[in-house]
């Protein structure tokens, strides 16, 4: 095993979660699987392939070049909906939301 209860319990406290004894053994089991995948990954060899900067790098269609047709093109794009929104909540102060405080630390 890989990660220790302690692990665990630090990562949980990090998160500022409460885990029950089933739950942090259940992690711990969890965390230990995906490490272990991790290291298997590892032993690839990837020594022939190329860097990559995204997952799309190849034109959709040669023929007529277009790059990707199935991605629109990002385009900036008026966005006013947030005065009803605003409106519509309970403890508001534009253009914020106000919130209770969550984090003590």
């Amino acid at each position: 095993m890989k990660i220790s209860r302690e692990d665990v319990l630090r990562v949980a406290e990090l998160a500022h979660l409460g885990l029950s004894p089933e739950e942090i053994e259940t992690y711990r089991d969890q965390l230990d699987s995906i490490l272990s995948y991790i290291d298997k990954l590892k032993e690839l060899d990837i020594t022939n392939v190329e860097p990559m900067a995204q997952v799309i790098f190849a034109p959709a269609n040669p023929a007529t070049g277009a790059s990707h047709p199935e991605l629109r093109e990002d385009v900036v794009r008026p966005c006013d909906v947030w005065g009803p929104i605003l409106s519509a909540a309970p403890d508001a102060a534009k253009p914020f939301f106000r919130v209770p405080k969550v984090i003590d630390r």
